[in-house]
């Protein structure tokens, strides 16, 4: 089962790298392209999280040890980032063009890297047990994020999404934020409790 598990997990890196390069291979080529527009959307830098986790979690099986509860607390992070990019993809951004021309980077990072996260931080038991007092470090990252978006809306007029721009005004926006945020909360603590199931023991 630990074979499967890791090679599943090699398999979700190897598809979020090629991902992610092909869809900047195809939005660099574009005259509006920027780095910091390309790699400033919350659905490209979540995927990078959840592989960089993946690939922690592979070193530590390569050396026959469990996973630490810092690399623990990070790919359960990853993974409430994973699936908050797959439910605001789902429920906001339905009809918005966030893709390139080329459709299956859109489909790896938007819908099946969200769904395989949960399923491998639920069914595979090789994490350390979370504490529920941890769920706050689980939104750190979304509001520092959140407060350069704002910030950049605000100044250069670049939002990554279309429910964050300040034409909707702030309180809309806010109201938005403060779903998503709302979700991240519930999420972190329901990833928190699945950290105590051992439904497939790796």
């Amino acid at each position: 089962m630990r074979t499967l598990a890791n090679s599943l997990r090699l398999l979700a890196v190897i598809a979020v790298v090629a991902a992610i390069v092909t869809q900047w291979l195809v939005s660099s080529r574009l005259p509006s392209y920027s780095p910091w527009n390309f790699f400033g959307y919350f659905t490209i830098q979540s995927n990078i999280m959840i592989a960089l986790a993946f690939a922690l979690t592979l070193v530590a099986a390569a050396r026959r040890k469990r996973e630490g509860t810092g690399a623990s607390l990070f790919r359960g992070a990853a993974t409430v980032y994973m699936a908050t990019t797959g439910i605001v993809y789902t429920t906001l951004l339905t009809g918005v063009d966030v893709s390139t021309s080329v459709w299956w980077p859109n489909d790896v990072l938007h819908k099946i890297m969200p769904v395989y996260a949960v399923l491998d931080w639920l069914l595979f038991s090789d994490r350390s047990r979370l504490l529920l007092r941890q769920v706050w470090w689980f939104l750190l990252y979304p509001a520092v994020w959140l407060v350069v978006v704002l910030i950049r809306g605000a100044t250069d007029g670049w939002v990554p999404y279309p429910f964050l721009s300040p034409g909707l005004g702030y309180g809309v926006v806010g109201l938005y934020c403060l779903g998503v945020a709302v979700f991240i909360a519930l999420m972190g603590v329901l990833v928190i409790g699945m950290s105590r199931l051992r439904l497939v023991k790796v």
